[in-house]
């Protein structure tokens, strides 16, 4: 990894971050980081495109519910460890505004080919798996919007979203909203991660 691709120039206005998450439960983030480490984090991602495999749900294959692909991230992704990190210090502005209780972040980096989708659901029901905040950041290099693939949200005002998965954005939400992706009709690369205040169950 080079030097310039190392430097993350992260554009996180914490105080929009803030009042649009009181407000709505939700804030979209984009134009995250410099080109060359966007870019640079594209490439790791690529490169281990082999060793995705079919997302779940709890314990079996819903193909009914999800389609996508995921790897979970670990310290041998040293890119997408400092994405981590970032998230990770976000997640301390969170605490001090919100009293969120977040003690650490789990993170996947996810697939979806042409066709496939991730039906209508909540990342934390019944509050049971820790999950606070979720975070989606979008790794591709650009997206048209006829490749559709967008996310579509209930705000905490019951209001629906429709959020296109813009490259080098990031959308920040709470993990008790409904949300979905709906089917993609080109390839879509995304960080996925959650804040949690709870240690994470990899699956």
């Amino acid at each position: 990894m080079n030097q310039q691709s190392s430097e993350l120039h992260v554009n996180f206005k914490i105080e929009k971050i803030l009042d649009e998450m009181q407000s709505k439960g939700f804030s979209i983030i984009d134009d995250l980081y410099a080109l060359p480490y966007m870019q640079a984090l594209q490439q790791e991602c690529s490169n281990h495109l082999d060793q995705f495999r079919k997302a779940s749900i709890q314990d079996g294959v819903m193909t009914e519910i999800r389609s996508d692909h995921i790897l979970w991230i670990e310290s041998h992704f040293p890119l997408a460890s400092k994405h981590v990190e970032q998230l990770d210090r976000l997640s301390k502005d969170l605490n001090r505004y919100f009293f969120a209780g977040i003690r650490d972040i789990e993170a996947h980096f996810a697939h979806y080919h042409a066709g496939e989708f991730y039906a209508l659901h909540r990342d934390n029901p019944q509050q049971k798996n820790g999950r606070v905040f979720s975070t989606v950041y979008y790794l591709h290099s650009e997206w048209q919007s006829d490749w559709q693939g967008q996310l579509r949200l209930q705000d905490i005002q019951n209001q629906w979203h429709v959020i296109e998965p813009k490259a080098n954005r990031l959308v920040l939400f709470q993990s008790d909203l409904l949300h979905e992706v709906l089917e993609t009709k080109h390839d879509r690369l995304s960080i996925t991660a959650w804040m949690r205040n709870s240690n994470p169950v990899l699956g």
